[in-house]
């Protein structure tokens, strides 16, 4: 790692030239930590009332508003709820897109804020809490304020800005897809004008708040569904031998799988990951039913990888079910490929993000089996993400802060330098264009 930060640091003096002048720079950081509380207003906001994905008609709605009183020339909507929105900067140069995620999570809240969420919708046939349970709405509270900064200073702009409001990031039911970045992409968000470079990033609950985190090439893995039916024989539960038993038929495929990963892949070329997370069957402890249904995650950072790794879940799941005289039905659903860095943009965008936070709170990591739909931009221009930091722990809590739950809390205090990071990446490669 220090060999890395210690290229990064050489980089930042090849691209001297790049960054701007020290009077920018101050005014930027200036302009920047006036909006801090503006900023949090902001995000206490969306975190208070979030939407689900495809849903974020309200959402949208406040930023729409935001945007046109800044003066930008705004399309919503995009991509069912999707905003994009252009300024053009004084002087011409490439166009550099910020994109930031809407959507909220089906889950209850359990926090105590005083402006929690005690918003209310149905998903999956049933009702549920609704909650910002991921970050996203600190990352559209973090670039309203770009947005703000940036419009501030469009004169010293050598270049466009497209800012890309996203929704379903959390993705959607099968019946809604193509959804979130890919069906942005396919709109033609990254096109008219022209892409030349998308920038990104994610809060991360369980990071030291106000670090930012990146590595080149695969940062998050791809991820596809998983859903498995075993088709058995139903059966009064007094008299197994007249059943052939689709629960027991899905244990010995679920213990299969992990064979698959443990002895079967070749992990020094790349994680993976296969978890079944939901079965369901029967209705009754003495019926024996027919059929059962799982549906699981596929993780993987290696195309090759994931090809096989689904040809033998394909296998592994139709042999265990054969051999028992079940029938089992795989199905794969491809999401999000690999969130993948560009190595060369990577090296040229490091030194931005040790000039924001500084060297001791920039870092270098190994790749996280989580997975995001930015990776659909980053197949179509060159693109970076990184992560930002903002473990709350002043606030002493009980435990880890884990995303995806109800209990989910970050550090309002990070969001001033995703901020800066996100305005730093965009001046510095701005100025590195000739």
């Amino acid at each position: 790692m220090k060999i890395l930060l210690t290229f990064a640091f050489s980089i930042a003096v090849v691209l001297g030239h790049a960054q701007v002048n020290s009077k920018l720079q101050a005014q930027l950081n200036q302009q920047a930590d006036a909006l801090e509380s503006q900023l949090i207003e902001w995000r206490r906001h969306f975190h208070q009332y979030p939407e689900l994905s495809n849903r974020e008609v309200k959402t949208s709605a406040f930023i729409v508003e935001h945007l046109k009183r800044l003066g930008l020339e705004v399309t919503y909507p995009v991509a069912k709820t999707g905003i994009v929105a252009l300024l053009k900067g004084g002087k011409p140069g490439p166009v550099v897109a910020l994109r930031a995620d809407m959507d909220g999570l089906p889950i209850t809240e359990r926090n105590n804020l005083p402006f929690l969420s005690k918003e209310k919708a149905s998903f999956g046939g049933q009702e549920t809490g609704v909650m910002h349970a991921c970050g996203h709405d600190g990352h559209m509270a973090i670039l309203m304020t770009v947005a703000e900064v940036l419009v501030k200073n469009k004169n010293d702009l050598r270049g466009t800005v497209k800012f890309i409001f996203q929704p379903a990031e959390e993705g959607v039911p099968p019946e809604e897809a193509p959804a979130g970045a890919e069906l942005m992409v396919r709109e033609g968000v990254l096109e008219d004008p022209k892409v030349d470079v998308i920038f990104g990033l994610h809060i991360q609950s369980l990071i030291p708040s106000g670090q930012l985190s990146y590595r080149p090439e695969g940062l998050m893995a791809a991820v596809d569904g998983l859903n498995i039916k075993v088709m058995g024989l139903g059966a009064h539960g007094a008299t197994p031998w007249d059943s052939v038993d689709p629960i027991v038929v899905s244990s010995q495929i679920v213990a299969g799988l992990q064979t698959i990963v443990s002895r079967q892949t070749e992990l020094t070329r790349g994680a993976a990951v296969i978890t079944v997370g939901s079965i369901h069957s029967g209705n009754r402890g003495n019926i024996i039913p027919e059929e059962a249904i799982m549906q699981g995650t596929i993780r993987t950072f290696d195309p090759n990888m994931q090809r096989s790794i689904h040809n033998r879940i394909r296998n592994t799941a139709t042999k265990i079910a054969e051999s028992a005289g079940a029938k089992a039905e795989v199905g794969i659903q491809v999401m999000y490929p690999v969130t993948y860095n560009d190595p060369l943009l990577t090296e040229q965008m490091a030194p931005s993000l040790l000039r924001t936070a500084g060297s001791d709170r920039v870092k270098v990591i190994a790749p996280v089996t989580m997975a995001e739909d930015f990776s659909f931009f980053q197949q179509k221009v060159p693109g970076f993400f990184f992560f930002l930091g903002a473990y709350p722990a002043d606030q002493k809590l009980p435990k880890p802060p884990t995303h995806h739950t109800a209990d989910f809390m970050i550090d309002e205090k990070a969001l001033l330098t995703g901020v800066k990071s996100l305005v730093n990446l965009t001046f510095d490669y701005m100025y590195a264009k000739k």
